[in-house]
């Protein structure tokens, strides 16, 4: 029998210099669970006030201070490490649950013991899907087809569009090879055996590694359209923009070297190598013109 003083679900938010997002954050989880919860923050080293303005607000959510920031993975496993729910609920600050959304993705988990994650149906405010909450894992093909735009022109075909699987219905239950951890439901025993999240990931990929090693152990993901929430995503700054690219790409070599690299050939590897950061590249020049171009006017 499940243990009644324990909660089912475990919401895991790391955060760094969002108070107003993650107080927001934190209100839409409370106010939507209809099932037993807990919610563990770990901050990773704010000066906007977080850690003080969530225990001032929210006194039954754990708050972990962290001296310097850790990055994604190695605070979110800090954060594991007290989660007590049979779920742990992944979210990001900048995401707030729509009423019965965190029931929702529970209802997927205990009816499905195979499912070892589910995620929801993802919008940003304007009613755009956020294309990260259903993917495929990434492959050379679907990074080249990213890179030349024809999965912008093809969004819907199962050849270029396959990476945010465009060609599925995104109003139909199906599975999907990995969500975003911006709003991610985790069945912790499967965490527990095949373990937390990679700290070679600084920023990105996290989720995408974990979701491979979790379908490797035989487990299931689930895109759950009836479940929704709303990514509230701001433009960076320019100099932001600079280090989440960086960040965004380094993640990629770091999936492909882990995961692909040995089967694959000494040429093939520098292929794929040559193409994450001449992407890069190309971005950065593409992103210092336009600067230039908007100076100039």
């Amino acid at each position: 029998m499940p243990d009644p003083a324990k909660p089912l679900v475990s919401a895991l938010i790391v955060s760094r210099n969002a108070k107003e997002d993650l107080l927001r954050c934190l209100k839409a989880f409370f106010a939507s669970a209809d099932v037993p919860v807990e919610a563990i923050v770990v901050d990773n080293h704010s000066d906007d006030g977080s850690p003080a303005a969530v225990t001032d607000e929210f006194p039954q959510a754990t708050v972990l201070v962290q001296s310097k920031n850790l990055g994604y993975g190695r605070a979110a496993n800090l954060g594991l490490e007290r989660c007590q729910g049979r779920f742990v609920l992944l979210l990001s600050p900048e995401v707030t649950v729509d009423p019965q959304c965190v029931g929702r993705l529970a209802d997927m988990l205990l009816t499905r013991p195979d499912a070892g994650a589910a995620g929801p149906r993802l919008d940003y405010p304007d009613g755009r899907r956020d294309p990260e909450s259903r993917r495929a894992f990434p492959i050379p093909s679907t990074l080249f087809y990213q890179t030349v735009g024809l999965s912008r022109l093809f969004p819907k075909s199962s050849r270029f569009g396959r990476h945010n699987m465009g060609h599925l219905p995104d109003s139909d239950v199906h599975e999907m090879d990995a969500g975003s951890a911006a709003c991610l439901m985790l069945r912790r025993s499967a965490l527990d055996r095949v373990g937390f999240f990679d700290p070679r990931y600084f920023m990105f990929g996290e989720d995408l590694d974990l979701c491979y090693r979790l379908k490797l152990g035989g487990w299931k993901i689930f895109y759950v359209p009836g479940a929704t929430a709303t990514h509230h995503a701001k433009p960076p700054s320019r100099e932001r923009e600079r280090q989440l690219s960086y960040e965004r790409h380094r993640a990629m070599w770091t999936y492909h070297f882990k995961h692909h690299a040995e089967d694959s050939s000494a040429f093939g590897n520098g292929l794929v190598w040559a193409q994450i950061w001449g992407r890069y590249v190309a971005q950065r020049v593409r992103d210092s013109v336009r600067g230039n171009n908007q100076r100039a006017t």
